[in-house]
């Protein structure tokens, strides 16, 4: 089959799915359909589509497939700025399901290369989430039945050992994690880089380091899951440690100039759980080391006695607190972050290592702040508007409302009174999709 390419000219003045046509009949744009860079990454719009699992990989590849291809390519002609690709495994036992995708190995490169292209024939771009599922690894597909883990001797061969930073399930239904040794988190390390690099040979332009929603990073960020009494646990700067090494060693692999962004669960929802004050101590060290470009601010996942009180814009509120402590200081270049030989540093106020060595060795100095971006229950165009007005974030993740309308920066169009460009071969359709949205 080959890749698609239209095979005509434009239309005259087609500016592409997803941009403004109407700009001069327009008394006030909406911030929703301007642009943005992120790093050298121009957004057409502000309308991102979130990482959301589909466990639909086969034989426990972790390989993308036609669905994948039809999947992520409506949300393209559908008008997003960025699509990010679902959860991806940095390692085979680092897959919260065996449908899982996978990016552990050079055999996945091919499949998302196919996909990456077609997206981006829509001058759209595209990212990954990078994801390894720690203790919450091993288990069914969520819409099969309960969310239970699979043993490793289960006969039916989709099971294996997981692991987490100590031995805690996270509940009754889930396996328990073996410890990682200090080997096993340096290998785990060495995944995400390994990733990073595929990354690279695929094409994608965005990575997003998956450090939420209970998964390997976040169990470690969390004392409710992490009790090691190395320098990967204890301290609030230890248990940060293994964060701050993997995105090192990604940004020592993924070039200064695209953009690299981290999910984080804010807050855990939990009276002794990681919570908002950690989440900002955290937010102003990467602030001072200047490698991440975005904050995707979520929340939750670690913690099966959480009690999160869900309405529509939930989480917009972590965006609005990560972007009022982003707009102080400029950051700084350089990590000032070091393990050394994996001996405690001493830290000041900040977690700034007081060890000599500050700078990167790089030179590198990104004057360009951090950007922010919210999610959670954010399904109308007025919705993300005033987001955006209010300052509350620079970017909007939508996520379900996608799976419901594939087309819906088209809705949110329309909801906002503004005229954008479709497809060419659906221009003509426009005013059907329109009435649908309705």
């Amino acid at each position: 089959m080959q890749e698609f390419t239209y095979p005509y000219q434009y239309p005259k003045n087609y500016k592409g799915s997803g941009i403004l046509t109407n700009v001069s009949t327009v008394e006030e744009v909406p911030i929703t359909f301007t642009p943005i860079d992120i790093n050298n990454m121009v957004l057409k719009n502000r309308i991102v589509v979130s990482p959301m699992c589909q466990y639909s990989c086969k034989n426990n590849s972790g390989l993308m497939n036609d669905w994948h291809l039809i999947h992520y390519s409506s949300f393209a002609k559908g008008g997003a700025a960025l699509i990010i690709f679902e959860s991806t495994a940095v390692q085979k036992e680092g897959r919260i399901s065996y449908a899982d995708a996978g990016i552990w190995d050079d055999c996945h490169i091919p499949a998302m290369k196919k996909i990456i292209n077609t997206i981006h024939s829509f001058d759209t771009c595209v990212g990954i989430q990078l994801s390894h599922a720690g203790r919450k690894a091993s288990i069914q597909p969520p819409f099969l039945g309960s969310r239970r883990s699979i043993e490793e001797n289960d006969p039916s061969g989709n099971g294996w050992q997981v692991v987490g930073p100590s031995p805690i399930r996270y509940n009754e239904n889930m396996s328990m994690p073996r410890e990682m040794s200090i080997q096993d988190i340096q290998c785990t390390i060495k995944a995400f880089k390994d990733a990073a690099i595929r990354s690279i040979k695929a094409g994608f332009d965005f990575i997003e380091i998956h450090a939420a929603h209970g998964y390997l990073i976040n169990q470690f960020l969390s004392s409710t899951s992490n009790k090691r009494a190395d320098q990967y646990g204890g301290s609030f700067i230890n248990r940060i440690r293994i964060l701050l090494e993997i995105i090192e060693s990604v940004r020592s692999v993924w070039p200064r100039n695209k953009a690299l962004g981290i999910r984080l669960s804010c807050e855990e929802w939990t009276d002794d759980g990681w919570n908002m004050e950690d989440t900002i101590h955290l937010v102003e060290i990467l602030n001072q080391l200047g490698t991440i470009d975005l904050i995707d601010c979520s929340s939750g996942g670690n913690s099966s006695n959480q009690k999160i009180n869900v309405s529509p814009m939930y989480q917009t509120p972590f965006a609005n607190s990560i972007k009022s402590i982003i707009n102080t200081p400029l950051r700084t270049s350089g990590n000032n972050f070091r393990n050394g030989n994996g001996s405690n540093n001493s830290t000041d106020s900040t977690g700034s290592s007081s060890s000599s060595g500050g700078s990167s060795s790089s030179g590198f100095t990104n004057k360009s702040q951090i950007k922010v971006s919210t999610v959670g229950l954010i399904t109308s165009g007025n919705e993300i508007e005033s987001i955006l007005q209010d300052g509350k974030a620079d970017i909007v993740m939508i996520g379900r409302q996608f799976l419901r309308n594939p087309f819906s920066v088209y809705q949110f169009a329309n909801e906002l009174n503004v005229k954008i460009d479709y497809q060419p071969s659906i221009l003509f359709s426009s005013k059907k999709i329109i009435l649908l949205c309705q």
